[in-house]
């Protein structure tokens, strides 16, 4: 079994409506997935984190390296592609590109043996795990609160248990619109808050303490991801537990901030971190170090898949009667090609997600539907 091809196919998706982050207007949606295609006609997907068309020269620059290979010496090419792009990589855009690659070699070498990703991690703690839907950001065009109350209204009645909004617009602002997310969610459905680091440290804690009777889960990237001193800061000065690590990216990125204790929950993406190898490693060192894990996740279904296959061998910690399960991220803004390109899409029900449990990452590639989106293949 040999590695004959590495594709990777950009997905496009221009918005009709658009919306905005802390520092960021979507008009378009992306995605960048990647293709492992071997001798005997398996065939593996990945996804990487991030501006596309970037993740998709790296991944052509970075094949040559796996092609003629057995894909199930997953540890040894992560190393061989880490240390050719080592120089100028560690962080960034070649992290989530080698993530892309080395997702599709598990699920390429999951389905070789027959079994779900999970099985070859150790095996499954849980068969489903809780979500939350991600969404609350800023549309343009239309009064943010009004459209807020709405879009919650519409999770409320959906059956999430748990929601994270978007702030990051301002203090004043930001404090109105969470105490109208609390009213409409009301008080059982957990709530989240992100700004996407639109705030400075000053900022950050001001919002922090203007909301603590709001019942808030976790207070995420309320700063840019480079000030670790802020994050240990803000920790400090506001009741709300902080969050981050999406932008983090490989063990030694991670080790920083552990080291720091910048967050009180870490968030490794797995299309981001540096693959399912790399992610495993990272849970190790924050279970280790006592920090909660609650991947993020933002991409097409096949992230969707990957994480899910991280979020069933995610160590219950600590062990006890009634574990305190991990939350899978669900993003719900609009992204068509997020559920189309899979056979069988992944839903919630009752606020709750299966774990795929067929080979690979349990997920069949609808070829048809990847067509219609792919601009570059």
């Amino acid at each position: 079994m040999r590695i004959a091809a590495i594709h990777a196919h950009v997905l496009r998706h221009d918005l009709d409506a658009h919306f905005q982050s802390a520092f960021s207007t979507f008009t378009t949606r992306w995605a960048c997935l990647v293709e492992v295609v071997c001798d005997d006609g398996t065939v593996g997907w990945g996804e990487c984190l991030g501006p596309a068309a970037p993740n998709a020269a790296l991944v052509r620059a970075m094949a040559p390296l796996a092609l003629g290979r057995d894909p199930r010496d997953i540890e040894p090419i992560w190393t061989e592609i880490y240390s050719q792009f080592r120089d100028q990589g560690q962080r960034g855009a070649t992290m989530t590109a080698q993530s892309g690659i080395d997702i599709a070699l598990w699920d390429a070498t999951a389905k070789s043996f027959g079994v779900p990703v999970h099985r070859l991690l150790g095996g499954a703690w849980r068969q489903d795990v809780p979500c939350y839907a991600t969404g609350g950001f800023r549309p343009v065009g239309r009064d943010r609160d009004e459209a807020l109350a709405e879009e919650l209204a519409g999770y409320r009645d959906a059956g999430f248990t748990a929601v994270k909004i978007k702030i990051g617009y301002g203090v004043a602002a930001d404090v109105a619109s969470i105490r109208l997310a609390r009213d409409v969610l009301g008080p059982d459905i957990a709530l989240m808050i992100d700004a996407n680091h639109g705030y400075d440290a000053i900022e950050a804690i001001r919002l922090g303490r203007a909301v603590s009777d709001q019942d808030i889960d976790w207070f995420e990237e309320p700063v840019v991801p480079e000030l670790l001193d802020a994050y240990t800061e803000i920790r400090g000065r506001q009741p709300i537990p902080v969050a981050g690590g999406e932008t983090w990216h490989g063990r030694a990125g991670f080790a920083e901030a552990i080291a720091k204790r910048a967050v009180d929950i870490l968030q490794p993406d797995v299309c981001g971190c540096g693959g399912i190898t790399e992610m495993r490693k990272i849970v190790s060192m924050a279970e280790t170090a006592g920090i909660r894990v609650t991947p993020h996740v933002w991409g097409t279904g096949v992230a969707l898949a990957a994480s899910l296959q991280m979020l069933a061998t995610l160590p219950p910690t600590p062990p006890r009667h009634t574990e305190r399960a991990p939350l899978l991220e669900f993003d719900q803004t609009w992204n068509p090609f997020r559920q189309e390109i899979l056979a069988t899409p992944i839903a919630q029900t009752a606020g709750r997600v299966a774990i795929p449990q067929g080979p690979g990452l349990g997920i069949e590639i609808d070829r048809a539907a990847l067509a219609r989106y792919t601009v570059e293949a």
